[in-house]
């Protein structure tokens, strides 16, 4: 018996490489082909069976040939949408943009449209590198919500925004605590200050207030004596700002209070 199965074992992986061999060679014969319209065919027929790579070798023969030509559209769908599943995303992204504009009548058109903003969204580094991508991915996503308000993707369209949005916040958040943390306070506090601006309802708000304070304690009591009082008063005033926000239950509050029992205590000389 285990010889019988052995020997069945054999014809099967026999019978399998076969079947590859014939695949193979029936690809090659595609690849060789003049006609067009074979390689378009089995493009799209390797593209529906999941075979992004070999159907993106063929697209890109056919594609310059199908230009101008009824066909164009379809092709130039699977084409875009071969690379968003091979996850190259910088190409979809271009792609997709391309299609959007060369046939704005399309069925198509908004699913492009999505799918290539998202590309640009897939592209955004993690938040400590340069976001220049994570820019341009909110940019693409937020004009694809306003052209497309109703769509059924608003809401995953809205959560990668958000997402991304968050990035650039907690980006520009550690840049203004590296100065803070390199002593470099007056740079630090400047930095906290525009973060203010353009985030003020950032997740990060609260450690910034903490961070705004303490850069200006220590910058105080730092100081040549002729400036100790007057940045004492400034700090002050931020210590007041975070605890009118985080009285109580905040993450910093019992530093923070430790800190203005101290600026106040240090005032009290002056009086």
């Amino acid at each position: 018996m285990p010889d019988v199965f052995l020997s069945m074992k054999r014809l099967l992986y026999l019978f399998i490489f076969v079947l590859l061999l014939g695949s193979c060679s029936e690809y090659q014969k595609v690849l060789k082909s003049e006609d067009v319209g074979v390689k378009y065919r089995a493009a799209e027929s390797l593209y529906k069976e999941g075979k992004y790579k070999k159907a993106l070798v063929l697209f890109e023969q056919v594609v310059p040939q199908y230009r101008g030509k009824p066909q164009a559209e379809r092709v130039m769908y699977y084409y875009s949408d071969t690379y968003y599943q091979l996850e190259d995303y910088y190409l979809a992204g271009y792609q997709f943009e391309r299609f959007a504009k060369s046939y704005p009548n399309s069925d198509k058109k908004e699913e492009a449209a999505y799918k290539g903003a998202k590309s640009y969204y897939y592209l955004s580094p993690r938040y400590s590198l340069d976001q220049e991508e994570t820019t341009k991915a909110i940019e693409k996503l937020q004009a694809y919500i306003n052209t497309y308000p109703d769509s059924e993707n608003l809401k995953e369209a809205n959560t990668l925004v958000s997402e991304l949005r968050e990035k650039k916040e907690r980006k520009a958040y550690e840049v203004a605590k590296q100065y803070h943390h390199r002593e470099d306070y007056k740079v630090a506090i400047a930095t906290f200050d525009n973060y203010l601006v353009d985030y003020p309802g950032s997740v990060y708000r609260e450690n910034v207030l903490y961070y705004k304070l303490e850069s200006e304690y220590l910058l105080a009591i730092g100081s040549y004596e002729s400036l100790v009082e007057e940045r004492l008063e400034v700090a002050l005033g931020y210590y007041n700002n975070y605890k009118k926000y985080y009285r109580t239950g905040g993450e910093f509050t019992q530093k923070a209070e430790v800190i203005g029992e101290d600026i106040k205590s240090r005032l009290e000389q002056y009086k």
